[in-house]
This record gives C-alpha cells, structure tokens and sequence, in this order.
C-alpha cells in the first residue's frame, strides 16, 4: 500500500517536471539535425578572418551590403561626435574646447581627414571587420598626438602563446597574469602591401593601442563583424537576384520555331547562321504557310509576384539582422506612414545611441581626449590648473552626439518645448539632442540679436 502511494508520487513529480522543463532544452527529433553554439572566443577567434573577408566582399559588390554599411556608419558618427568641455570655467572651456577643434584637422596622421572624418573610419571598421584599430603616436617635432588607424589583420592573430609570468597572448592581444590587456602584437605593414619591410609583429603596449569593438559575450578577445548572422542570407539573395536578372533577360527573348515538312524555311527569307534565320516577320506582317508548315513561338517565363514577395521577405531579415529598417537598407518607402517609420526610427536610434556611448565614446573618442589634453599641457599649450589634483574635471568632458532628424519636425519640435516648458527636460537637453553646443549657440544667437536692426531704425 505504502509502496504503491510512493509510486504515484514518484510518477506525478516525474510528469510535472517535464511539463516545467524547457522546450529549448529539450532532445528529440525536432532537434536532432539543429545546430549549437556558444558566444565563446574558440568561435570567434576561429571565423573572425573569414567572416572579415566576405564582408569585405559583400559590401564592395553588393548594394545591399554596402547600404547597410553606409547607413550605420552615417548614423553612428554623422558629422562626427563632439567633446564639450566639463571645466566650470566658461573662459577656459571655451578655449579647451577652441584647441580641440583646431587639433582636429592635424589628427590624422596619414593627412586624409580630420579627427571627425577619422571616427567615421573607425565605425565603419568596427561595422564591417568587427573591430577597429588605432595607435596613438605622438609628434616628436610638435609634441602633439597623432592617431594612426590600422587594418585588423595587422593584429596578428598567429600570435598565442603563454609567457612565462603566468601571463599569455591571444591573437595578437597579450594579458597579463591578472588577465589585463598588457601589449597588443601588430605588424607594422599592412599585408596586401606590395612590398613589406617587416613581417615579425612589434609589441605595441596597450595604452598607445585603441582596440574598438562592441562586446557580445564575456571574455571576448577579437570582435566579430556585424555581418555575422546575415552574411550567407546576403551571398544567396545575391545569387538569386542574379539568376532572377538572367530570368528576365531570357523573358526578353522571342525565339520562333519553324515547321517545314520539306525541310525549308517555310517561305520566310534572312541570313541563316547554322541553323538559325536571322531575320522574320517585320510589324504588319501576313504569312501564308503551305500545308504541313508551322511557326511556334517560345513561351518565356516571367518574374511573378511570389518571387518579388520573397525577396522582400529576405531583405526584411537582412535589415533585421543588420538592425537597421527595411526602409534604410532598400530605400523603399512605399508601405511606410508617419507612425511605422516613428517607431521604427526610435527603435533603431536607441540601438544607435547605445553603441555610441558604451562603444565609440568609451573606447575611442575618450582616450583620445584625455591623451590630447595630456600632452597639450605638457607641452605648455593649454592651461589646466589644479590638473594634477584634480585631474578628471578636465579628462572626462561631454560628448555631443549627432542630431536626429524627425518625420515631422514641426510635431517634435512643439512637442520639445512644451516639455521644456513644464520642466520636463532641460534647454541643454534638447540642443545636445541636435546634436549642437548649447553654448555656441547662445553665443551665435546673441550674435544675430547684435546684427539685428532696431525697431527706431527699422522705422528710419
């Protein structure tokens, strides 16, 4: 009696935890032929080159690809993200910030933009290879900073191995025993170079390197494009495309058939080229065949509306994958109204805000600030009292993202004042929204009321 008591008991626990359990967890048939894998280095270390490379490939041949990547560049850095010094100063953040905008031009070290256009390469990087890579140098003439922006390859990843204080290279980034970045191993050429002087990896320490790149997973040593998981869904969307042009070009094709018992050309004339006749029926036209002849015309196929359908659908999980719109990678907006596309620009610009503060800002424009105000101190260039007691009042500023444009300005910009009004949020708040200094814009607007004419003069 007892036994049979536990049994049921035994039996019923048995069957409510298979109904607690997860289904994602669970073996069976419906999972027997599905894949699993984990956000682990052994992954990304293994496929980061290749998924680099067809990357690469994807986004100089295919308009898709290279759509996606223009449009989270240009969403990312814009006209570039700006710094505004902290400094209760208004006089010494006005020329902390003055200097830095005049540095910005010499910035580059290969001379081919500013500071801005600079942020720009390192997000399209950081989009495309995974990750992006810059070496702070300093000018030995002038003392100032000088960024130089590398290719991920030249990280060399051949380089792993443990050292023998405990520490250890992965890749090309070297940890110490406590598992910090210590030195990233780079060679000093890019590889495609026709002729490369050296081909053994300096040993660069990690505070002249900039490594950018967004973290998936934790632990992560090399990032990974954001092309990962759309990468085959855009090769095969390209081959379909292709053969749906061929296709078409076929459907362009009228090829008539000749029947002619007596093994002629049923009357009609041309220049024979083997056993086709370059010529036929001009517009107008009226054959009388003999009996026995016949003319047949091919029945070419046509794209339907299915196939169009489909590749919409598949263009949808590209933009999905990618975290754009559909709108931003196709263009098309013929199914959009002021609503969807509201939603969908908010969506995507919390996506976008987020990787510029916790990314670009954090790995990127920050270091960059506190190297460039460091050595201009030094140098004599900048005044910063009180720096060595208190140095984070100058090395942290705000960073002034670029603005966003609205469906409907008028809507939002009504909507922003009222907010303002009720105090909702700040004056800076908006401005810095913008994307604008709120103080270059007081000085300008101050400015124009000094060029605005007077009521007495208007009347003169």
């Amino acid at each position: 009696m007892i036994r049979r008591a536990l049994s049921k008991i035994f039996q019923a626990g048995t069957a409510a935890a298979n109904r607690r359990r997860y289904e994602g967890a669970s073996g069976g048939r419906r999972w027997h032929d599905s894949a699993v894998s984990f956000g682990s280095n052994q992954s990304g270390l293994h496929g980061g080159p290749q998924l680099r490379a067809r990357a690469r490939h994807l986004t100089a041949n295919n308009p898709h690809a290279a759509k996606g990547l223009d449009t989270l560049t240009t969403a990312l850095v814009g006209t570039g993200i700006k710094p505004q010094s902290a400094v209760e100063d208004p006089d010494l953040r006005r020329a902390h910030n003055q200097a830095f905008e005049r540095w910005t031009d010499s910035a580059d070290i290969d001379a081919l933009g500013d500071f801005y256009a600079m942020t720009a390469g390192v997000a399209a990087a950081m989009v495309r290879d995974g990750e992006a890579l810059v070496i702070l140098e300093t000018d030995r003439d002038a003392g100032a900073l000088r960024l130089r922006q590398i290719a991920a390859e030249q990280l060399d990843a051949s380089v792993t191995r443990e050292l023998p204080d405990r520490g250890r290279i992965i890749a090309g980034v070297e940890f110490d025993a406590s598992g910090r970045r210590v030195a990233y191993h780079i060679l000093p050429d890019a590889q495609d170079l026709p002729f490369m002087r050296q081909l053994e990896p300096v040993r660069v320490l990690a505070a002249d390197v900039l490594h950018i790149f967004e973290r998936r997973f934790a632990g992560q040593v090399r990032g990974v494009s954001w092309f990962a998981p759309v990468l085959l869904r855009l090769a095969e969307l390209d081959k379909t495309e292709d053969a749906q042009i061929v296709r078409q070009q076929i459907g362009a094709l009228l090829t008539g058939f000749v029947t002619d018992s007596e093994g002629g050309m049923a009357g009609f004339t041309g220049e024979q080229d083997g056993s086709n006749l370059e010529g036929g029926l001009e517009p107008g036209t009226l054959k009388v065949l003999r009996p026995g002849q016949d003319v047949r015309f091919s029945d070419p196929p046509e794209i339907g509306a299915e196939a169009n359908e489909f590749i919409r659908l598949q263009l949808r999980g590209i933009a999905a994958g990618l975290g754009i719109t559909y709108e931003q990678l196709t263009g098309d907006y013929s199914s959009t109204n002021y609503s969807s596309a509201r939603a969908a620009l908010i969506e995507f610009r919390r996506r976008i805000e987020a990787v510029q503060n916790h990314v670009l800002v954090f790995q990127f424009c920050r270091p960059v600030w506190q190297r460039w105000l460091t050595l201009e101190m030094l140098a004599g260039r900048l005044n910063a009292p009180g720096f060595e007691s208190d140095p984070d009042r100058y090395l942290v500023p705000r960073w002034i993202t670029p603005g966003w444009a609205w469906v409907d300005p008028q809507k939002e910009i009504s909507a922003q004042k009222e907010a303002v009004e009720a105090g909702f949020m700040s004056r800076r708040e908006v401005v810095a929204g913008r994307g604008l200094d709120i103080e270059a814009l007081d000085a300008e607007r101050a400015a124009d009321a000094v060029r605005e004419p007077r009521p007495e003069e208007e009347a003169a």
